[in-house]
């Protein structure tokens, strides 16, 4: 059985890791560097670095950033945001990432997963997938080669969460696996932040259509949703934010409750 894992995420929005609800109403949650220090010595098994308004922004991401979160850390390392090109995840990569994660890029360009998997291997790559479910269908346009419709449930979303794309989740999620990424980031915009569980449905019917590893994102708000998204979801990893950076938990304890549920975690 392969163990899973317990990954604190570091949104960063102008050199400062946040926090938000539904990627609103961004709080201050400390320095990245201090943060990712932090975390290697508290055991988590990885981090996540994501700039979360470099897309959106239509910045580069922060080399400089990552570089020193880098040499603080020794533990698997992934960075995202604003990543548009093979040579910005070379640059990542040289810049100390162990994984770089790709997500609106890969939405205007798709072969850049199989591009970049082929050239740096797939176990670099991460797709994240942001995504809502879906309360009012609109019709799939032209240019969408996967359209929504009426048995779809959860869309794709864009630029840090704030552009609807017309893309069923469920589908791009096969895809992207099919391109060669080397694991899955999904992240619920419905229950991020907010702390009441994970999206384990749309978790488990991911899992029932890809081969690849996949990290739960968003909703984590008391150790039981740790539990119900490895036990349920069959979820690889969790990522986690708020109930860490705001000290509501530690890492150990996350971990010595998984393991008395039966939980394969390394401790």
């Amino acid at each position: 059985m392969l163990t899973k894992r317990i990954i604190p995420c570091l949104d960063v929005h102008q050199g400062r890791v946040v926090k938000g609800v539904n990627f609103l109403n961004l709080q201050d949650a400390g320095d990245p560097t201090v943060l990712a220090d932090f975390y290697d010595k508290e055991g988590a098994d990885e981090l996540v670095f994501l700039d979360i308004t470099a897309s959106s922004d239509g910045r580069d991401i922060m080399i400089d950033v990552v570089k020193n979160v880098s040499e603080n850390v020794f533990i698997p390392f992934t960075v995202g945001g604003g990543v548009r090109s093979i040579k910005d995840i070379r640059g990542l990569l040289q810049a100390g990432a162990d994984k770089v994660s790709l997500n609106t890029s890969v939405i205007l360009e798709p072969k850049l997963i199989s591009q970049a998997s082929r050239m740096f291997g797939s176990q670099c790559i991460v797709v994240a997938i942001d995504y809502k479910k879906i309360t009012d269908f609109k019709e799939s346009t032209e240019d969408n080669e996967i359209g929504i419709d009426l048995d779809s449930k959860w869309e794709v979303y864009t630029h840090g969460g704030r552009n609807r794309t017309g893309i069923d989740a469920l589908k791009w999620a096969e895809r992207v696996a099919d391109l060669g990424c080397g694991e899955l980031l999904l992240t619920s915009m419905d229950m991020d932040g907010k702390q009441q569980g994970y999206d384990v449905e749309y978790i488990s019917s991911v899992n029932e259509k890809v081969n690849v590893p996949l990290i739960a994102s968003g909703g984590a708000g008391k150790l039981d949703h740790l539990y119900t998204v490895f036990e349920q979801g069959n979820a690889d990893a969790a990522l986690v934010a708020s109930i860490f950076h705001f000290g509501k938990y530690k890492i150990s304890d996350a971990k010595e409750f998984l393991r008395l549920r039966g939980i394969s975690i390394r401790v």
